[in-house]
Protein backbone atom coordinates (compact mmCIF):
# COMPACT_ATOMS: atom_id res chain seq x y z
CA UNK A 1 0.00 0.00 0.00
CA UNK A 2 0.89 3.67 -0.48
CA UNK A 3 0.74 6.39 1.22
CA UNK A 4 1.47 9.97 1.10
CA UNK A 5 2.84 12.18 3.36
CA UNK A 6 1.18 13.40 6.60
CA UNK A 7 0.00 17.12 5.22
CA UNK A 8 -1.70 15.42 1.81
CA UNK A 9 -3.65 12.48 4.23
CA UNK A 10 -5.24 15.50 5.32
CA UNK A 11 -6.95 16.24 1.94
CA UNK A 12 -7.54 12.50 0.53
CA UNK A 13 -6.77 8.46 1.26
CA UNK A 14 -4.87 6.96 -1.60
CA UNK A 15 -3.69 3.86 -2.27
CA UNK A 16 -2.52 0.97 -4.72
CA UNK A 17 -2.88 -2.37 -4.33
CA UNK A 18 -3.04 -5.55 -7.68
CA UNK A 19 -4.74 -8.83 -7.23
CA UNK A 20 -5.47 -11.72 -9.71
CA UNK A 21 -8.40 -12.25 -11.88
CA UNK A 22 -8.92 -16.23 -10.58
CA UNK A 23 -12.34 -16.25 -12.96
CA UNK A 24 -10.18 -15.56 -15.84
CA UNK A 25 -7.61 -18.34 -15.90
CA UNK A 26 -6.31 -18.42 -19.27
CA UNK A 27 -5.23 -21.58 -21.32
CA UNK A 28 -1.59 -21.69 -20.14
CA UNK A 29 -2.71 -21.75 -16.47
CA UNK A 30 -2.15 -17.87 -16.02
CA UNK A 31 -3.89 -15.46 -14.28
CA UNK A 32 -3.85 -11.35 -15.23
CA UNK A 33 -3.12 -8.99 -13.13
CA UNK A 34 -5.40 -6.39 -12.22
CA UNK A 35 -4.66 -3.02 -10.62
CA UNK A 36 -6.93 -1.15 -7.91
CA UNK A 37 -6.19 2.64 -7.23
CA UNK A 38 -8.24 4.10 -4.05
CA UNK A 39 -8.47 7.65 -3.46
CA UNK A 40 -11.25 8.86 -0.34
CA UNK A 41 -13.05 5.20 -0.99
CA UNK A 42 -13.37 6.04 -4.11
CA UNK A 43 -12.11 2.91 -6.62
CA UNK A 44 -11.13 2.12 -10.23
CA UNK A 45 -9.63 -0.89 -11.50
CA UNK A 46 -7.19 -1.24 -14.28
CA UNK A 47 -5.41 -4.47 -16.36
CA UNK A 48 -1.76 -4.43 -15.45
CA UNK A 49 -1.25 -6.33 -18.93
CA UNK A 50 0.77 -8.79 -16.89
CA UNK A 51 -0.08 -12.37 -16.52
CA UNK A 52 1.52 -14.29 -13.55
CA UNK A 53 1.32 -18.13 -12.30
CA UNK A 54 -1.06 -18.31 -9.36
CA UNK A 55 0.57 -20.42 -7.49
CA UNK A 56 3.41 -17.76 -6.68
CA UNK A 57 0.83 -14.77 -5.91
CA UNK A 58 0.95 -13.47 -2.71
CA UNK A 59 -2.53 -11.89 -1.65
CA UNK A 60 -0.92 -9.77 1.29
CA UNK A 61 2.16 -8.22 -0.26
CA UNK A 62 0.60 -7.60 -3.50
CA UNK A 63 3.49 -8.83 -5.34
CA UNK A 64 4.53 -12.53 -6.66
CA UNK A 65 6.56 -14.26 -4.23
CA UNK A 66 10.27 -15.98 -4.58
CA UNK A 67 13.26 -14.77 -6.85
CA UNK A 68 12.75 -16.95 -10.04
CA UNK A 69 12.65 -15.01 -12.68
CA UNK A 70 9.07 -14.71 -13.88
CA UNK A 71 8.49 -13.13 -10.13
CA UNK A 72 11.04 -10.85 -10.64
CA UNK A 73 10.54 -9.32 -13.83
CA UNK A 74 6.95 -9.08 -12.90
CA UNK A 75 7.55 -7.49 -9.32
CA UNK A 76 9.08 -4.87 -11.54
CA UNK A 77 6.57 -4.12 -13.81
CA UNK A 78 4.18 -3.66 -11.01
CA UNK A 79 6.57 -1.14 -8.82
CA UNK A 80 7.03 0.76 -12.11
CA UNK A 81 3.30 1.03 -12.28
CA UNK A 82 3.09 1.93 -8.62
CA UNK A 83 5.61 4.76 -9.10
CA UNK A 84 3.69 6.19 -12.36
CA UNK A 85 0.40 6.08 -10.22
CA UNK A 86 1.87 8.06 -7.29
CA UNK A 87 3.43 10.77 -9.35
CA UNK A 88 0.53 11.05 -11.46
CA UNK A 89 -1.70 11.74 -8.43
CA UNK A 90 0.39 14.02 -7.23
CA UNK A 91 0.50 15.68 -10.12
CA UNK A 92 -3.20 15.70 -9.95
CA UNK A 93 -3.31 17.36 -6.34
CA UNK A 94 -1.16 20.13 -7.55
CA UNK A 95 -3.61 21.05 -9.97
CA UNK A 96 -6.36 20.62 -8.32
CA UNK A 97 -8.00 20.01 -4.85
CA UNK A 98 -11.04 17.34 -5.90
CA UNK A 99 -9.26 14.13 -7.14
CA UNK A 100 -10.72 11.09 -7.83
CA UNK A 101 -9.57 7.30 -8.57
CA UNK A 102 -11.05 7.86 -12.17
CA UNK A 103 -9.00 10.67 -12.72
CA UNK A 104 -6.07 9.07 -11.53
CA UNK A 105 -6.88 5.98 -13.81
CA UNK A 106 -7.24 7.99 -17.10
CA UNK A 107 -4.01 10.02 -16.43
CA UNK A 108 -1.93 6.37 -15.70
CA UNK A 109 -4.11 5.25 -19.43
CA UNK A 110 -3.32 8.48 -21.02
CA UNK A 111 -6.64 9.47 -21.02
CA UNK A 112 -6.71 13.25 -20.66
CA UNK A 113 -3.24 13.81 -20.20
CA UNK A 114 -1.24 16.26 -20.82
CA UNK A 115 1.34 15.20 -23.30
CA UNK A 116 5.05 16.51 -21.64
CA UNK A 117 7.31 15.72 -24.46
CA UNK A 118 7.70 17.24 -27.99
CA UNK A 119 7.41 14.24 -30.54
CA UNK A 120 4.40 13.09 -28.67
CA UNK A 121 2.74 16.10 -28.43
CA UNK A 122 3.46 16.55 -32.27
CA UNK A 123 2.16 13.24 -32.75
CA UNK A 124 -1.33 14.13 -30.77
CA UNK A 125 -1.58 17.03 -32.79
CA UNK A 126 -0.75 15.32 -36.20
CA UNK A 127 -3.67 12.53 -35.20
CA UNK A 128 -5.90 15.60 -34.96
CA UNK A 129 -5.57 17.32 -37.88
CA UNK A 130 -5.65 14.17 -39.61
CA UNK A 131 -9.65 14.10 -38.70
CA UNK A 132 -10.17 18.06 -40.10
CA UNK A 133 -8.57 16.96 -43.88
CA UNK A 134 -11.17 17.67 -45.68
CA UNK A 135 -13.52 19.84 -43.15
CA UNK A 136 -11.08 22.95 -42.82
CA UNK A 137 -7.60 21.34 -43.12
CA UNK A 138 -5.89 20.62 -46.47
CA UNK A 139 -4.17 17.50 -46.90
CA UNK A 140 -0.94 18.98 -48.56
CA UNK A 141 -0.42 20.89 -44.84
CA UNK A 142 -1.12 17.81 -43.05
CA UNK A 143 1.79 16.07 -45.20
CA UNK A 144 4.18 18.91 -44.54
CA UNK A 145 3.39 18.65 -40.79
CA UNK A 146 4.05 14.92 -40.91
CA UNK A 147 7.43 15.68 -43.03
CA UNK A 148 8.70 18.28 -40.03
CA UNK A 149 7.66 15.76 -37.52
CA UNK A 150 10.20 13.02 -39.27
CA UNK A 151 12.65 15.61 -39.34
CA UNK A 152 12.36 16.60 -35.55
CA UNK A 153 12.59 12.40 -34.94
CA UNK A 154 15.88 12.03 -36.87
CA UNK A 155 17.29 15.13 -35.57
CA UNK A 156 16.50 14.09 -32.17
CA UNK A 157 18.26 10.33 -32.46
CA UNK A 158 21.63 12.13 -34.88
CA UNK A 159 21.90 15.28 -32.48
CA UNK A 160 20.63 14.26 -29.03
CA UNK A 161 20.34 10.09 -29.12
CA UNK A 162 16.85 10.37 -28.10
CA UNK A 163 13.94 8.99 -29.04
CA UNK A 164 11.83 12.30 -27.78
CA UNK A 165 12.58 14.98 -25.76
CA UNK A 166 11.15 16.94 -22.71
CA UNK A 167 8.81 20.12 -23.61
CA UNK A 168 10.70 21.93 -20.32
CA UNK A 169 14.57 20.92 -22.00
CA UNK A 170 13.80 23.08 -24.50
CA UNK A 171 15.76 26.63 -25.36
CA UNK A 172 17.18 28.31 -28.07
CA UNK A 173 19.92 26.17 -28.36
CA UNK A 174 17.40 23.17 -29.45
CA UNK A 175 16.38 25.64 -32.62
CA UNK A 176 19.52 26.61 -33.49
CA UNK A 177 20.84 23.25 -33.86
CA UNK A 178 17.82 22.13 -35.58
CA UNK A 179 17.79 24.99 -38.22
CA UNK A 180 21.83 24.03 -39.11
CA UNK A 181 20.78 20.28 -39.07
CA UNK A 182 18.34 21.50 -42.06
CA UNK A 183 20.77 24.15 -43.41
CA UNK A 184 23.83 21.73 -43.55
CA UNK A 185 23.18 17.92 -43.13
CA UNK A 186 19.79 18.28 -45.19
CA UNK A 187 20.90 20.96 -47.61
CA UNK A 188 17.69 22.76 -47.26
CA UNK A 189 16.94 26.29 -48.91
CA UNK A 190 16.36 29.25 -46.22
CA UNK A 191 12.70 29.17 -47.31
CA UNK A 192 12.03 25.82 -46.74
CA UNK A 193 13.55 26.15 -43.25
CA UNK A 194 12.09 29.38 -42.35
CA UNK A 195 8.54 27.01 -43.38
CA UNK A 196 9.73 24.16 -41.11
CA UNK A 197 10.49 26.19 -37.83
CA UNK A 198 6.52 28.11 -38.36
CA UNK A 199 5.55 24.53 -38.47
CA UNK A 200 7.01 23.25 -35.10
CA UNK A 201 6.40 26.60 -33.30
CA UNK A 202 2.49 25.74 -33.92
CA UNK A 203 3.63 22.41 -31.77
CA UNK A 204 5.29 24.76 -29.07
CA UNK A 205 2.40 27.17 -28.58
CA UNK A 206 0.38 23.83 -28.44
CA UNK A 207 2.77 23.53 -25.35
CA UNK A 208 1.93 27.00 -24.37
CA UNK A 209 -1.72 26.62 -24.58
CA UNK A 210 -1.99 23.41 -22.40
CA UNK A 211 -0.09 24.98 -19.45
CA UNK A 212 3.12 22.52 -19.96
CA UNK A 213 5.25 25.38 -20.97
CA UNK A 214 5.54 28.75 -19.73
CA UNK A 215 6.85 30.83 -22.54
CA UNK A 216 7.85 30.21 -26.43
CA UNK A 217 11.46 28.79 -26.16
CA UNK A 218 12.23 29.45 -29.36
CA UNK A 219 10.90 33.18 -29.00
CA UNK A 220 14.13 35.28 -30.23
CA UNK A 221 14.38 33.17 -33.22
CA UNK A 222 14.47 34.68 -36.38
CA UNK A 223 15.24 31.93 -39.55
CA UNK A 224 18.14 33.55 -41.77
CA UNK A 225 15.97 34.53 -44.89
CA UNK A 226 16.99 35.12 -48.33
CA UNK A 227 16.32 38.87 -50.31
CA UNK A 228 13.26 38.73 -51.29
CA UNK A 229 12.66 38.26 -54.96
CA UNK A 230 9.85 40.18 -56.91
CA UNK A 231 6.88 37.81 -56.49
CA UNK A 232 4.83 38.87 -59.08
CA UNK A 233 5.63 38.33 -63.64
CA UNK A 234 6.47 41.67 -65.39
CA UNK A 235 4.21 42.46 -67.99
CA UNK A 236 6.09 41.37 -70.40
CA UNK A 237 5.42 38.13 -69.21
CA UNK A 238 1.94 37.65 -68.07
CA UNK A 239 1.47 39.50 -71.86
CA UNK A 240 3.23 36.17 -73.10
CA UNK A 241 2.12 33.49 -70.49
CA UNK A 242 -1.72 34.65 -71.95
CA UNK A 243 -1.18 35.13 -75.43
CA UNK A 244 1.25 32.14 -76.39
CA UNK A 245 -0.76 29.31 -78.26
CA UNK A 246 -0.50 26.02 -75.97
CA UNK A 247 -1.98 22.84 -78.22
CA UNK A 248 -2.56 20.82 -74.97
CA UNK A 249 -5.91 20.80 -73.22
CA UNK A 250 -4.84 20.39 -69.49
CA UNK A 251 -2.01 22.53 -70.17
CA UNK A 252 -4.71 25.24 -71.25
CA UNK A 253 -6.90 24.99 -68.47
CA UNK A 254 -3.91 25.42 -65.83
CA UNK A 255 -3.56 28.68 -68.19
CA UNK A 256 -6.75 29.89 -67.76
CA UNK A 257 -6.85 28.70 -64.21
CA UNK A 258 -3.94 30.91 -63.32
CA UNK A 259 -4.94 33.57 -65.45
CA UNK A 260 -8.10 33.77 -63.62
CA UNK A 261 -6.72 34.39 -60.03
CA UNK A 262 -4.53 36.83 -61.81
CA UNK A 263 -7.38 38.98 -62.29
CA UNK A 264 -9.33 38.36 -59.32
CA UNK A 265 -6.65 37.41 -56.65
CA UNK A 266 -8.37 34.39 -55.57
CA UNK A 267 -5.94 31.54 -54.08
CA UNK A 268 -5.88 28.04 -55.56
CA UNK A 269 -8.33 26.01 -52.35
CA UNK A 270 -10.65 29.08 -52.69
CA UNK A 271 -11.20 28.51 -56.15
CA UNK A 272 -11.60 25.02 -55.43
CA UNK A 273 -14.25 25.60 -53.20
CA UNK A 274 -15.78 28.51 -55.58
CA UNK A 275 -19.45 27.76 -56.33
CA UNK A 276 -22.32 29.13 -58.10
CA UNK A 277 -23.52 30.43 -55.05
CA UNK A 278 -20.39 32.81 -54.85
CA UNK A 279 -21.46 34.74 -58.00
CA UNK A 280 -24.27 36.99 -57.73
CA UNK A 281 -25.25 40.08 -60.11
CA UNK A 282 -25.82 43.46 -58.89
CA UNK A 283 -28.40 45.50 -60.00
CA UNK A 284 -26.36 47.56 -62.29
CA UNK A 285 -25.33 44.43 -64.18
CA UNK A 286 -21.82 44.07 -63.00
CA UNK A 287 -21.27 40.53 -61.74
CA UNK A 288 -19.39 39.91 -58.18
CA UNK A 289 -17.98 37.15 -56.77
CA UNK A 290 -18.55 36.91 -52.73
CA UNK A 291 -16.88 34.24 -50.64
CA UNK A 292 -14.93 33.68 -47.37
CA UNK A 293 -11.14 32.59 -47.38
CA UNK A 294 -10.42 29.31 -46.52
CA UNK A 295 -7.13 30.64 -44.79
CA UNK A 296 -8.31 33.28 -42.65
CA UNK A 297 -12.22 33.47 -43.02
CA UNK A 298 -11.81 36.85 -43.85
CA UNK A 299 -14.82 38.16 -46.35
CA UNK A 300 -13.98 38.78 -50.36
CA UNK A 301 -16.06 40.90 -52.76
CA UNK A 302 -14.32 40.68 -56.38
CA UNK A 303 -15.67 42.76 -59.29
CA UNK A 304 -15.17 40.29 -62.52
CA UNK A 305 -13.49 41.58 -65.07
CA UNK A 306 -14.28 40.83 -68.79
CA UNK A 307 -11.67 38.39 -68.70
CA UNK A 308 -12.22 36.05 -65.84
CA UNK A 309 -15.97 36.50 -67.11
CA UNK A 310 -14.99 34.96 -70.23
CA UNK A 311 -12.81 31.86 -68.73
CA UNK A 312 -16.44 31.25 -66.33
CA UNK A 313 -18.16 30.87 -69.42
CA UNK A 314 -15.65 28.82 -71.14
CA UNK A 315 -15.72 25.77 -68.86
CA UNK A 316 -19.58 26.57 -68.38
CA UNK A 317 -20.49 23.19 -70.49
CA UNK A 318 -17.75 21.05 -68.28
CA UNK A 319 -19.37 21.78 -65.18
CA UNK A 320 -20.05 18.44 -62.91
CA UNK A 321 -21.41 20.04 -59.72
CA UNK A 322 -22.12 23.50 -58.41
CA UNK A 323 -18.28 24.29 -58.73
CA UNK A 324 -17.55 26.88 -61.07
CA UNK A 325 -14.26 24.82 -61.98
CA UNK A 326 -12.99 20.88 -62.28
CA UNK A 327 -9.75 22.00 -60.54
CA UNK A 328 -6.84 19.58 -60.54
CA UNK A 329 -4.82 18.61 -57.54
CA UNK A 330 -2.08 21.29 -56.67
CA UNK A 331 0.98 19.31 -57.69
CA UNK A 332 -0.18 18.45 -61.55
CA UNK A 333 -1.54 22.03 -61.50
CA UNK A 334 2.26 22.90 -60.71
CA UNK A 335 3.80 21.07 -62.76
CA UNK A 336 1.55 22.14 -65.31
CA UNK A 337 2.75 25.58 -64.83
CA UNK A 338 6.10 24.88 -65.79
CA UNK A 339 5.73 23.46 -69.15
CA UNK A 340 3.16 26.74 -70.08
CA UNK A 341 5.81 28.62 -68.58
CA UNK A 342 8.34 27.04 -70.80
CA UNK A 343 6.35 27.01 -73.67
CA UNK A 344 5.93 30.75 -73.65
CA UNK A 345 9.68 31.21 -73.20
CA UNK A 346 9.31 32.14 -69.38
CA UNK A 347 12.81 31.14 -67.82
CA UNK A 348 12.28 31.81 -64.27
CA UNK A 349 10.06 29.55 -61.90
CA UNK A 350 6.15 30.38 -62.02
CA UNK A 351 3.98 29.40 -58.99
CA UNK A 352 0.27 29.62 -58.51
CA UNK A 353 1.01 32.10 -55.59
CA UNK A 354 2.30 34.04 -58.49
CA UNK A 355 -0.93 34.77 -59.25
CA UNK A 356 -2.07 36.50 -56.39
CA UNK A 357 0.80 38.83 -56.44
CA UNK A 358 -0.06 39.59 -60.10
CA UNK A 359 -3.90 41.08 -58.91
CA UNK A 360 -2.07 43.07 -56.39
CA UNK A 361 0.39 44.60 -58.36
CA UNK A 362 0.06 44.40 -61.64
CA UNK A 363 -3.88 44.61 -62.57
CA UNK A 364 -5.00 46.67 -59.18
CA UNK A 365 -2.44 48.77 -57.16
CA UNK A 366 -0.36 49.98 -60.57
CA UNK A 367 -3.18 50.80 -62.37
CA UNK A 368 -4.49 53.42 -59.57
CA UNK A 369 -6.77 50.84 -56.93
CA UNK A 370 -6.28 52.29 -53.49
CA UNK A 371 -4.26 49.92 -50.97
CA UNK A 372 -7.50 49.80 -48.90
CA UNK A 373 -9.95 48.59 -51.66
CA UNK A 374 -7.15 45.83 -52.82
CA UNK A 375 -6.78 44.91 -49.21
CA UNK A 376 -10.56 44.27 -49.17
CA UNK A 377 -10.33 42.03 -52.17
CA UNK A 378 -7.62 40.06 -51.37
CA UNK A 379 -9.45 39.11 -48.16
CA UNK A 380 -6.43 40.29 -46.16
CA UNK A 381 -6.55 40.88 -42.34
CA UNK A 382 -4.82 44.15 -42.44
CA UNK A 383 -2.86 46.42 -44.72
CA UNK A 384 0.38 45.35 -43.90
CA UNK A 385 -0.45 42.24 -45.61
CA UNK A 386 -1.48 43.76 -48.34
CA UNK A 387 1.62 46.11 -48.74
CA UNK A 388 3.50 42.59 -48.72
CA UNK A 389 1.47 41.23 -51.78
CA UNK A 390 1.35 44.62 -53.62
CA UNK A 391 4.91 45.44 -54.35
CA UNK A 392 4.74 48.68 -56.55
CA UNK A 393 6.19 48.90 -60.18
CA UNK A 394 8.55 51.44 -61.45
CA UNK A 395 5.95 52.24 -63.93
CA UNK A 396 3.03 53.08 -61.39
CA UNK A 397 6.02 55.45 -59.41
CA UNK A 398 6.56 57.36 -62.67
CA UNK A 399 2.69 57.75 -63.47
CA UNK A 400 1.99 59.04 -60.05
CA UNK A 401 5.29 61.32 -59.76
CA UNK A 402 3.60 62.79 -63.66
CA UNK A 403 0.23 63.22 -61.97
CA UNK A 404 2.04 65.30 -58.88
CA UNK A 405 4.28 67.06 -61.57
CA UNK A 406 1.40 68.36 -63.66
CA UNK A 407 -1.04 68.96 -60.15
CA UNK A 408 1.78 71.20 -58.76
CA UNK A 409 2.93 73.01 -61.83
CA UNK A 410 2.49 77.05 -61.49
CA UNK A 411 1.32 77.11 -58.01
CA UNK A 412 4.88 77.14 -56.84
CA UNK A 413 8.09 79.43 -58.03
CA UNK A 414 11.50 79.74 -56.53
CA UNK A 415 12.84 83.70 -56.09
CA UNK A 416 16.08 84.72 -54.59
CA UNK A 417 16.57 87.74 -52.13
CA UNK A 418 19.56 89.38 -50.85
CA UNK A 419 19.34 89.06 -47.13
CA UNK A 420 17.47 84.93 -47.63
CA UNK A 421 18.71 81.68 -49.65
CA UNK A 422 17.02 80.40 -52.48
CA UNK A 423 13.70 79.10 -51.24
CA UNK A 424 10.07 78.03 -52.32
CA UNK A 425 7.66 80.39 -51.65
CA UNK A 426 4.14 79.71 -52.62
CA UNK A 427 3.40 81.80 -56.14
CA UNK A 428 -0.89 81.07 -55.19
CA UNK A 429 -2.76 80.84 -51.55
CA UNK A 430 -2.60 77.61 -49.96
CA UNK A 431 -6.21 78.16 -49.61
CA UNK A 432 -6.54 77.69 -53.50
CA UNK A 433 -3.61 74.75 -53.67
CA UNK A 434 -6.40 72.77 -51.70
CA UNK A 435 -8.96 73.78 -54.03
Amino acid sequence: MSTLDNKTKRYSTFAVIFYINKNKVKKNGLCPVMGRISVNAEIAQFSAKIDVNPTLWDAKDYRLKGKSREAVQANRELNKLTDSIEKYHSELLQQQSNVTAELVKNMLLGIGRKKDNLLSLFAEHNEEYAQKVGVNRTRETYKHYLLVYNHVRQFLQSQYKMEDIPLKQLNYSFIEQFDFYLRVEQHHSPNTIGGYTILLKKIICRAINQGTLLRDPFADYRPEQPPKKCRHMTTDELERFMATPITSKSLRHTRDMFVFSTFTGISYIDLCNLSLSNISKAGNGTMWIHFKRQKTGSECHIRLLDIPKQIIEKYKPERKSDKIFNMVGYSSLAANLKKVAKQCGIERNITYHMSRHNFGTLITLSQGVPLETVSRMMGHLGIKTTQLYAKLTNQKINENMKLLSNNMADKFNIYEDKQMPVKVCAAKSFKHLKK
